[in-house]
C-alpha cells in the first residue's frame, strides 16, 4: 500500500470552495415577497451579462455545449424568459474521474425596466454565448432637453 502525503492547504482550499458554494447559494436565491429575477427554477444557472444603449438591452448568456434547439427565449408579462437544456453525453466504456461542468435544464427570468419592441427581439447564438437584443419603444428612449440660460 501506497504512502499518500497529506496536503493540508489542499483540503483547507476544497472547504473554502464549498463554504463558497453555500453562501453564493444563499445570496442567489431569491427571497420571498421580493420582485427578484428566478434564479433558482431550474438545476443550474448560466451566467449573464446584460448591458444598455440609448436604442436596446443587450443581454448576454453564456450557453457552451447547447445546440439552437434546445434553447428557448420568450417575453412574457413585461419579463424575459430564458431556458434551455444540457444533457450529459455518457460516452460507453469510458470510466469519469470527475463531472463538474452543470448539466440538465435551466431558467432565468429577467424583469424589463422599460416596453421594448417585442416585434423586433433578436436572438443570435455564436461561439457558445446567446446574445439576445430588445430594441426600447421610442417613449422609453431618452430625450435630452435643451437647458436655456437667461
Amino acid at each position: 500500500m501506497a504512502a499518500t502525503r497529506w496536503e493540508p492547504f489542499r483540503d483547507l482550499a476544497t472547504l473554502q470552495d464549498r463554504v463558497n458554494r453555500i453562501f453564493d447559494d444563499v445570496i442567489t436565491r431569491p427571497r420571498r415577497g421580493a420582485e427578484q429575477e428566478d434564479l433558482t427554477a431550474g438545476q443550474w444557472s448560466p451566467p449573464v451579462d446584460i448591458f444598455e444603449t440609448a436604442e436596446s438591452i443587450v443581454i448576454r448568456v453564456e450557453v457552451p455545449g447547447i445546440e439552437q434547439q434546445a434553447l428557448d427565449v420568450e417575453i412574457k408579462d413585461h419579463n424575459l424568459i430564458v431556458q434551455g437544456d444540457r444533457t450529459f453525453e455518457e460516452v460507453t466504456g469510458r470510466n469519469y474521474h470527475r463531472v463538474e461542468r452543470a448539466y440538465g435544464t435551466f431558467r432565468r427570468v429577467f424583469s424589463l425596466p422599460m416596453l421594448v419592441r417585442q416585434d423586433q427581439i433578436q436572438a443570435v447564438l455564436k461561439n457558445g454565448v446567446l446574445e439576445i437584443t430588445l430594441l426600447k419603444e421610442e417613449k422609453a428612449k431618452p430625450t435630452r432637453v435643451p437647458v436655456e440660460v437667461r
